[in-house]
């Protein structure tokens, strides 16, 4: 992860509503972890009428900060980036408490491993309200643009305050650390696809639903792509030299992380190994699992 620059320093309280900006709010649940950071932070957009970002886990303490932070407000939406247990399960108790609806992408194709890669599908949830990418959606003083971005799952979206140019970026971009990719919901062909449509916006600020803020943000999603199109070369140098199973590569790419990460790390060279299948510099014998054998495609 050389040459990203990280920002991994937040004003964290939990349970209560900080001003990060004039129009948003933010919420720190409780649930730091691995794949959490500090934990998931939900964004409230706008005074008066609002909509509420990432309403996160389904905890009655938790629940019981956002009624407090919404007290005598309209929530008018509830968005979801995406179905993942830090950040969906609380979206239709809220949206129910709020008398709203809840809007996210489709269903995620469950993934079937025995790696805890992150915080685990939320297999119940569906939205009333299935997003389109640019549906846009408003209130006093705010609009918000919602910005389809599969790869780190299939039904992520990001959302775009056009007011501050500012990007929830859900788990698509993260300011303390890069993004898990697991295969098959997780697809790195369309992540890189997704890094460059968010890149193409004039964007003044990231939020991330997990730490702090990027605020310098063309070199920091420059460094972000740069850091994948190097793990694909170091993945590409082990199989010139002769290495063709994925956990073989992982002992020598990974040499320096500790071992348990180690089947983490697997996956997500996998994801890699997909994508660089799909593009043509890699061939593969039968289905691409990790039991795979890869070679470089004459």
């Amino acid at each position: 992860m050389a040459g990203i620059p990280f920002v991994r320093e937040i004003d964290c309280r939990y349970g209560e509503t900080v001003e990060v900006s004039p129009l948003i709010r933010r919420v720190v649940a409780n649930n730091p972890g691995p794949f959490t950071y500090t934990g998931t932070g939900v964004y409230i957009i706008g005074r008066g009428t609002v909509a509420v970002i990432d309403p996160g886990p389904d905890n009655a303490e938790h629940f019981d900060a956002l009624k407090r932070a919404l007290d005598g407000e309209t929530v008018s939406h509830v968005l979801v980036t995406h179905s993942h247990m830090d950040h969906s399960p609380l979206a239709h108790p809220l949206a129910k408490w709020a008398g709203c609806k809840v809007y996210a992408g489709g269903p995620v194709i469950p993934t079937a491993s025995d790696v805890r890669l992150e915080a685990g599908d939320d297999l119940q949830f569906a939205p009333d309200v299935t997003l389109r990418d640019g549906d846009t959606f408003e209130g006093p003083g705010w609009t918000i643009e919602a910005v389809a971005t599969p790869g780190h799952t299939s039904n992520h979206f990001c959302f775009i305050l056009k007011e501050e140019s500012a990007l929830f970026s859900g788990d698509h971009v993260m300011g303390w650390s890069t993004t898990v990719i697991s295969p098959p919901d997780g697809n790195m062909t369309d992540y890189y696809a997704s890094l460059e449509k968010v890149r193409a916006r004039d964007l003044s600020t990231i939020w991330p639903t997990h730490g702090p803020p990027v605020r310098d943000v063309a070199p920091f999603l420059d460094a972000y792509i740069a850091h994948r199109r190097a793990r694909e070369a170091a993945i590409m140098a082990r199989l010139e030299a002769g290495d063709t199973l994925i956990p073989d590569m992982v002992k020598t790419i990974y040499k320096d992380v500790d071992k348990r990460l180690h089947p983490a790390a697997c996956h997500s060279v996998l994801a890699h190994m997909i994508h660089m299948v799909e593009t043509g510099s890699v061939k593969a014998t039968g289905k691409m699992d990790l039991s795979t054998e890869y070679s470089p495609k004459a």
